[in-house]
């Protein structure tokens, strides 16, 4: 199990940037997956939304989903596994 860390920031920050703690974590978390320092998963559970919610947010603000060929080879093995192609 992973230790808690604890970010401070102050609720004066915060009013200036008119955010609210779940605001911010969101924020952080479209920020640290358009980089490509999170992958869909951990940045959708950092914001405490559903895959399919984080999926709309992203489309939302016009950041596309980050897939590549590799992920396609990958998808393409699942589905022979599965008997699906």
């Amino acid at each position: 199990m992973s230790a808690l860390n604890t970010l401070e920031i102050s609720q004066d920050i915060l009013d200036s940037a008119r955010l609210t703690v779940n605001d911010l974590k969101v924020e952080i978390a479209i920020s640290l997956y358009s980089q490509s320092r999170l992958s869909v998963g951990k940045a959708r559970e950092l914001c405490g939304m559903s895959l399919w919610e984080f999926r709309q947010l992203l489309a939302s603000r016009r950041i596309s989903p980050h897939y590549d060929v590799d992920d396609f080879k990958d998808d393409l093995a699942t589905l022979r596994e599965l008997g699906r192609l």
